[in-house]
């Protein structure tokens, strides 16, 4: 019985399929899989959405901390390119899943872990994810407040002033968050050209004031041999990982609406690494250029904003505003909100989860955490990159090795399904896990190994990808030769009619 549609590499449910799942426990109209008509997002989409999300403030600051450690600006300029060309490659291939069969990253995780071992994966990003937003919501709440205390002075008389702004900005943040990824589109488009022109406009004024670039991009490396510098490279290049570590475990959770393959592996392979990397030299240029105009380097660029007339600050507030809110919304809701969906998906909506996720990044009380922001970047935050890298690892071994890019989309959502496994718990994931992140954790203790702690996310990320591929051997849930394409229509032109009158009946039926 054919319970699936191939066409031009995208894979959808037959009708039939589809309204019999409808009822199913473990299915709602955002976990379940998308329509061809739902492929709508050109590579244009996902360029702008990685834009936007790379032109943030951490980003702007990253290169700050590897100067400050010793780099000179190509050094810390080449580290950044080299890590987000690095996670790039995971981004991808999980991007492929999310592209063909149209599954959001809980449901993907159902075909390595079960139908209940989802939720391990799914809560574990969440919970990073949920951290990040409290902490991006604070950052933006402490820009936005700073440059209102520097354009009207009875702002910052007021009392409570800070925490308006962050009962604001958070239920911002939530309500874009609520209409779902197709917002989050939308959002992409217009904070792309909004915040790149106006970091553009930054350079120019920082080249033009200063009479140049400043001493900053003029200071020499301050390491004197190659293992000086490697000491501090690896742990920055792990950290740069980590900055897109999570999305390369949801990525599915957009791609699932991608019009092809090919449209979505151009646009993210050049926007992800070249605007973070061009972004971080704006902020090494412009911070040189400070030091020759205010006598002082001024990495954050709000207290830089802070030094101009009222109304470039009123205009500088916008532009963080806009850019705060596309990595939050983008980066640090999605994904938790699906988790806490896939929980219950007959009675948690997708705009519910993210309710919920607001509301737990409150309960984490982020303006705690960023009392300590360094402890809590490099040690909890950091440490969940032993926990991210393996289950990464784990998805991608699935995905490519084992199952070779083949499935039974229709038993994702079936309880008794062959991806439910023994009790909706698949133990070569659960085993994988532990043994991905048991080995770097070793570092911790021994001290001749720390260097498999100091890079915890790539070690665990190739150990469980070797694991999981020699548990899964002859596994139940692996489709045998020649039964996906028993199972599988296959449809070559988008303009077949019979593939039109299911596309519509497709539509109908969701």
């Amino acid at each position: 019985m054919k319970t699936q549609i191939e066409q031009n590499g995208i894979v959808t449910l037959t009708p039939e399929v589809a309204n019999g799942l409808s009822n199913s426990e473990m299915w709602n109209d955002d976990l379940r899989p998308t329509t061809l008509s739902e492929h709508s997002w050109k590579g244009l989409n996902f360029a702008t959405l990685w834009i936007g999300m790379c032109l943030c403030i951490p980003a702007y600051t990253m290169a700050s901390g590897m100067i400050s450690l010793g780099m000179n600006w190509w050094q810390a300029i080449g580290t950044i390119f080299l890590g987000n060309v690095i996670v790039l490659i995971p981004i991808l291939l999980n991007s492929h899943a999310g592209t063909k069969f149209g599954i959001p990253y809980p449901v993907f995780a159902r075909l390595w872990f079960g139908s209940k071992g989802a939720h391990i994966p799914a809560l574990a990003r969440a919970i990073v994810a949920a951290g990040w937003f409290g902490i991006n919501t604070w950052i933006g709440t402490t820009a936005i407040d700073t440059l209102l205390s520097a354009s009207f002075s009875a702002w910052a008389n007021l009392t409570g002033h800070t925490a308006i702004v962050f009962a604001v900005f958070w239920a911002l943040n939530v309500v874009v968050a609520y209409k779902g990824p197709q917002a989050i589109k939308v959002l992409g488009l217009i904070a792309t050209p909004v915040v790149g022109i106006s970091a553009i406009i930054l350079l120019i004024w920082a080249f033009t004031h200063s009479g140049g670039w400043g001493p900053i991009l003029s200071t020499p490396s301050k390491f004197n041999t190659a293992g000086e510098f490697f000491k501090v490279f690896f742990p920055a290049l792990t950290g740069v990982i980590a900055f897109w570590a999570t999305l390369a475990l949801n990525i599915p959770d957009f791609c699932r609406y991608a019009k092809s393959q090919k449209s979505q592996m151009i646009a993210q392979s050049f926007s992800l690494p070249i605007t973070m990397s061009i972004f971080s030299f704006i902020g090494i240029a412009v911070t040189s250029a400070t030091v020759v105009i205010f006598g002082s380097a001024l990495w954050d660029p709000v207290q830089l904003l802070a030094k101009f007339p009222p109304f470039v600050i009123f205009l500088g507030t916008l532009v963080i505003v806009i850019a705060s809110l596309t990595i939050n919304v983008g980066a640090n809701i999605v994904a938790p909100a699906r988790a806490i969906e896939n929980l219950n998906p007959k009675r948690i909506t997708f705009g519910l989860g993210a309710l919920i996720t607001g509301l737990f990044a409150i309960l984490m009380q982020p303006w705690y955490i960023m009392e300590n922001f360094g402890n809590y970047i490099f040690g909890w935050l950091g440490t969940y990159g032993a926990l991210l890298g393996p289950i990464d690892g784990i998805a991608i071994a699935d995905y490519w090795l084992v199952r070779r890019r083949q499935m039974a989309l229709n038993e994702l959502y079936d309880p008794n399904g062959r991806y439910s496994y023994l009790s909706g718990f698949n133990k070569n994931g659960v085993y994988a896990l532990i043994i991905g992140v048991a080995i770097p954790v070793l570092g911790l203790f021994i001290p001749g190994l720390h260097f498999l702690w100091d890079n915890a996310w790539t070690f665990g990320l190739f150990i469980s990808i070797a694991a999981y591929t020699f548990l899964m051997k002859g596994d139940k849930s692996v489709l045998q030769p020649g039964e996906y394409e028993q199972i599988t229509s296959f449809k070559n032109s988008t303009s077949d009619s019979l593939t039109d009158s299911v596309e519509n009946m497709n539509v109908d039926l969701y």
